[in-house]
């Protein structure tokens, strides 16, 4: 009798584990979105830490004045170049919302007179275009709000973490046992070195791309050019898919003023992203990180299905901290497997 008791208790027991555990995963797949937020604020702290570093270093000032300095800095390059090439990009930006629907218009003619229209008329009804988009535009308007409420939340989030990065992550390593308290910090540094080398390397690669293509469009002679250029550069940010979705503007621009343009835009892109990848991304991640294209691309699949728009943005420096995490705490410790970690040193 004592043995049936005991064994409908471990049972019991057992069971409310696996319900707790259940639960557990549940309320972190629902907070999911805020985890992609604390990580969003992540990135603007390592941005401002990377601009506060050499203040701090070369002009000796604390940790607040040199922070202070980052926040301003970072204001007045996003001013200066408002400033600059606000007034004209923003112009063009709204003849480009003017011409894009003409392009169409005038590419739906060209297609019609190929025999093609009927056939991508039907493709563009089927992924939902044309009516559906006017009938979406409220939920439209309160997503683009809740964008941008994330996008403050995520800044100020950012500006506190780099504040205090040392009592965030001390908080952080004191969640492991004591044992394994100076490998979970040896693991967050080079997550850390990683992610701000990784950042470098993606402005570096957005600046270039976004001179090139300004240049590029403007000797091709496609309207909007320079706002064309600007969402080639901040579409960079997210690798393999950012340049096709910054080259069909372009391209149904360019095929408005006649199929040849819309060529050599085409070959236009085609050569930036060569160079990009073939001769700077290698000079780059000489000092930055090498993923595998492969892990690259199938992350941005994962963090598209799991998080949308947002998790396509931040899929790329998302794996780089899990790649280097995994390095550090599987390949290395583990393992006990000589790897190179980004910014050191080590076989």
């Amino acid at each position: 009798m004592s043995s049936e008791r005991n064994g409908h208790r471990f049972f019991i027991e057992r069971l409310v584990i696996a319900l707790i555990v259940i639960g557990i995963a549940l309320l972190l797949w629902n907070l999911r979105g805020l985890f992609l937020l604390i990580f969003g604020s992540v990135l603007v702290s390592v941005i401002l830490n990377i601009v506060a570093a050499p203040i701090r270093r070369r002009l000796g000032l604390p940790d607040w004045a040199a922070l202070t300095a980052a926040v301003l800095i970072v204001i007045g390059i996003v001013v200066g170049a408002f400033w600059t090439f606000g007034a004209q990009a923003a112009l063009q930006a709204e003849a480009l919302s003017e011409q894009v629907p003409a392009a169409w218009s005038a590419l739906e003619a060209r297609l019609d007179a190929w025999g093609l229209g009927d056939t991508v008329r039907e493709w563009t009804a089927s992924l939902g275009s044309g009516g559906g988009v006017v009938s979406n535009v409220g939920s439209l308007a309160v997503s683009v709000g809740n964008g941008i409420a994330d996008t403050l939340l995520v800044v100020v989030g950012g500006i506190y973490l780099a504040s205090q990065p040392d009592l965030y992550r001390v908080g952080m390593i004191k969640l492991v046992p004591e044992r394994g308290r100076g490998l979970a910090a040896d693991a967050i540094e080079a997550s850390g070195r990683a992610l701000r080398l990784w950042l470098l390397g993606r402005l570096v690669s957005m600046t270039v791309v976004g001179l090139l293509t300004w240049i590029g469009l403007a000797l091709i002679g496609v309207p909007s050019a320079l706002a064309l250029a600007l969402l080639a550069a901040l579409l960079e940010f997210v690798p393999f898919i950012g340049p096709i979705v910054a080259a069909v503007p372009a391209i149904l621009l360019a095929f408005a003023g006649s199929p040849q343009a819309a060529i050599w835009t085409a070959l236009l892109f085609l050569a930036i992203q060569q160079f990009e990848g073939n001769v700077l991304e290698p000079l780059v991640q000489q000092r930055a990180v090498d993923l595998p294209p492969a892990l690259l691309l199938f992350a941005l699949v994962a963090g598209g299905l799991i998080f949308g728009i947002v998790g396509l943005i931040l899929a790329a420096p998302l794996t780089v901290v899990l790649y280097v995490m995994v390095k550090r705490l599987y390949v290395q410790e583990a393992l006990h497997t000589a790897t190179k970690l980004p910014g050191d040193g080590q076989a």
